[in-house]
């Protein structure tokens, strides 16, 4: 079922024309309207899921293959020297459209962007940590 109120709903739909570079039965993917750099690009599921938590099994793989695909695609085509694949979850982690999404963002050696800064970690706190996830995901 799709949100009528939401903007990449609305593109699937044709509701609201887009630069769409893919598309099949699941997915459809087009260019983003606010590019980090040319060629960036989103892959959305074309069901309305909010984020990657409420996303199906079915609907991870082709997600995942298209958003492959259109990397090797502005590699191959705009001779992208690397590729981002980026996901926001929730309004803290910066996702703007409450339809979960990829960003493919073609990168160049010299384009100016910098990866978030890490933080140092204990090796007790990554241990603490470690052992609480694994035990979530058993």
């Amino acid at each position: 079922m799709n949100d009528v109120s939401c903007v990449f709903c609305k593109i699937v739909s044709g509701e609201i024309p887009s630069a769409k570079i893919y598309e099949n039965e699941i997915v459809s993917a087009f260019l983003d309207i606010k590019p980090v750099n040319p060629g960036h690009a989103l892959v959305v599921p074309k069901k309305h899921y909010a984020n990657l938590y409420e996303l199906p099994d079915e609907i991870l793989a082709p997600f995942m293959r298209a958003a492959r695909d259109i990397a090797r695609a502005l590699k191959k085509e705009l001779g992208a020297d690397g590729v981002n694949i980026e996901m926001n979850n929730d309004r803290p982690a910066g996702q703007i459209v409450s339809h979960a999404h990829l960003h493919v963002i073609p990168r160049k050696t010299d384009d100016g962007l910098r990866h978030w800064p890490g933080k140092e970690a204990s090796e007790g706190e990554m241990k603490r940590i470690a052992d609480t996830l694994a035990k979530s995901l058993v």
